[in-house]
């Protein structure tokens, strides 16, 4: 498996990515510019990763300039035809912005940048970032955003819910879903969600940011771990299913 991390004129966290997915997950890591126009040779084992940042100065919105970039036509038809694709803050206002997950990311609640760690709770273990995660468990991973605040229409929500796309919810260090486990305003203290394919995946916290014991926390970690393990699985069924 390669994992592919797109770099924006702005991106600021693609550096941290690279290294945890690189020396920490010890997972081959391919760099993508925004001015390209194929992705090579990626398949859809392979995930391709919009790190967070402020793509463009987030001039007009956050993410709004980044989706016409070149390289965005070869990862929307990436994502069309199964690939996995996983944008983390800026990442995931870029791929709303691009309509690979519905709903918007908007200015938060108290009108300010917000960086701090929170707390996030998975709501279901039915994808591959959440798959081997506790549901009810509160993992401790930072946030650093100004437009956070999740934000789509009741069908909208209504299908997220039914469809068990909803991947992470804002809670409190007990696992609490609440509101003052809100740090943004989202609405149902949405953190995170997947599309209904369930191989594109947005999220706000950044697990980069607390995947090393030298950082005191390593719940990022499971994330990635959980990503891991899903498409290892994957890749001996589909050995599997050949030898058969």
């Amino acid at each position: 498996m390669k994992l592919g991390v797109v770099i924006f004129p702005g991106s600021n966290c693609d550096r941290d990515l690279i290294h945890v997915l690189e020396n920490v997950m010890q997972q081959e890591v391919k760099v993508l510019w925004h001015k390209e126009t194929s992705l090579g040779d990626f398949d859809q084992k392979d995930c391709i990763m919009l790190p967070g940042g402020f793509s463009y100065g987030d001039y007009l919105r956050s993410g709004a300039i980044a989706r016409f970039s070149p390289i965005m036509n070869p990862v929307i038809e990436f994502a069309n035809s199964g690939g996995y694709v996983w944008g983390i803050c800026n990442g995931f206002q870029i791929l709303c912005e691009a309509g690979l997950l519905p709903g918007a990311l908007l200015r938060n609640a108290n009108q300010q940048f917000v960086c701090r760690n929170v707390f996030v709770t998975p709501v279901t273990t039915d994808s591959a970032v959440t798959n081997a995660l506790d549901r009810g468990r509160a993992y401790k991973i930072p946030i650093a955003h100004a437009e956070g605040r999740y934000y789509t229409d009741a069908k909208t929500l209504k299908q997220l819910e039914d469809n068990q796309q909803i991947l992470f919810k804002y809670c409190d260090k007990s696992g609490e879903i609440n509101e003052a486990g809100n740090p943004n305003g989202s609405l149902h203290n949405i953190a995170g969600i997947c599309n209904v394919s369930r191989n594109v995946f947005g999220m706000m916290p950044h697990p980069e940011r607390a995947a090393e014991e030298a950082l005191g926390n390593i719940d990022g970690r499971f994330l990635f771990d959980s990503f891991i393990q899903f498409q290892g699985r994957a890749e001996v069924d589909v050995m599997d299913d050949l030898l058969r």
